[in-house]
């Protein structure tokens, strides 16, 4: 697929530089550069500013919020990369702080429009939800963003030993724990899950979750089970979510989702079958969806049928059949 990489999250190209997250002095000289500067994290949350909050906020390495004792399972500040201009990039969670007298109620919710302002920082620079602006952000800071938003999420539910069970400790810059207790290592994990373009004639088949917006459907979804296959895991998850059967199944794109810390490979699907039978536990309901149809409903004029959220890789996908640039 010739617009793979356009996809929110799809890559910036960003110099992670892996080789230097063990040496003790590379690293050092890169937490003292003069234009080293530190994205921040609460809850999942990054913070931005801007008109649109469209832009990373950065804070200086010699800022007091990074020795203000925020942190809680990530308690290092983490290692990203350079950027173009060789100016090195990290990232800290604070989730430690409590917002006294701000609005939490949404966080961590499916939909959460709140913000939260630091008062050390700026006016203007506040803590949102990422999927409520990925859209808004430029490739360079949708990597960053999204990134330490995974590595910082994997240290919050990966402090203890996987083997033994005793508290791990963070080593290579954020990027590894190790157990001094009988020396395993651990490194961030990235659940494969696939997600399909299932089509038949001019219709795609959809489907949505319980709790999800009224009338929002998206494309069929699930993870990649161990021995098996994309193409496998493809058929396996309609046939058990929707009871169709699949043929030919093609690669098109792929996106990080550090939500919590998922790659969804895009795949599209020749359905052989057009009935539909539900699993209820997987899935509330699915429905085929004609082209015209999906051009309503990304027009925001159909009457039953929201589209997937836009920056969403099921909402790339479906733009680019509806807009037939598959290819």
């Amino acid at each position: 697929m010739k617009r793979a990489e356009q996809v929110t999250f799809g890559g910036s190209g960003l110099n992670r530089a892996a080789h230097i997250r063990n040496d003790a002095v590379a690293l050092t000289e890169a937490r003292q550069h003069p234009q080293a500067a530190c994205i921040l994290l609460w809850r999942g949350k990054v913070m931005v500013h801007g008109d649109r909050l469209d832009k990373l906020s950065w804070v200086t390495m010699a800022h007091p919020i990074l020795k203000a004792g925020y942190q809680t399972a990530a308690e290092e500040i983490i290692f990203l990369g350079f950027e173009d201009d060789g100016a090195p990039s990290f990232a800290l969670d604070i989730s430690g702080w409590e917002p006294v007298g701000q609005d939490i109620s949404s966080v961590g919710a499916f939909v959460d429009r709140t913000e939260q302002q630091h008062p050390d920082c700026p006016p203007g620079h506040v803590f949102a939800e990422l999927r409520r602006i990925m859209t808004r952000l430029s490739p360079r800071d949708a990597e960053l963003a999204a990134t330490a938003k995974a590595v910082i999420g994997w240290h919050e539910t990966h402090q203890f030993c996987a083997r033994c069970g005793a508290p791990s400790e963070i080593v290579q810059a954020g990027w590894q724990r190790s157990c001094d207790a009988c020396g395993a290592q651990h490194f961030p994990r990235t659940d494969p899950v696939v997600i399909m373009l299932i089509t038949h004639g001019d219709s795609v088949l959809m489907g949505r979750s319980p709790g999800w917006p009224e009338g929002m459907y998206s494309l069929l979804a699930g993870f990649v089970e161990p021995g098996e296959t994309l193409e496998a895991a493809v058929r396996r998850e309609v046939m058990e979510e929707a009871g169709v059967k699949v043929g030919q199944v093609d690669y098109l794109s792929s996106q990080p989702w550090p939500f919590p810390s998922s790659l969804m490979f895009g795949c599209a699907g020749e359905a052989l079958s057009h009935e539909i039978e539900i699993d209820p536990i997987e899935i509330e309901d699915a429905i085929w969806v004609t082209r015209q149809d999906m051009m309503r409903a990304f027009a925001g004029e159909h009457p039953e049928i929201l589209p997937a959220r836009e920056g969403a890789i099921a909402h790339f996908l479906l733009e680019n059949w509806l807009a037939d640039t598959l290819d």
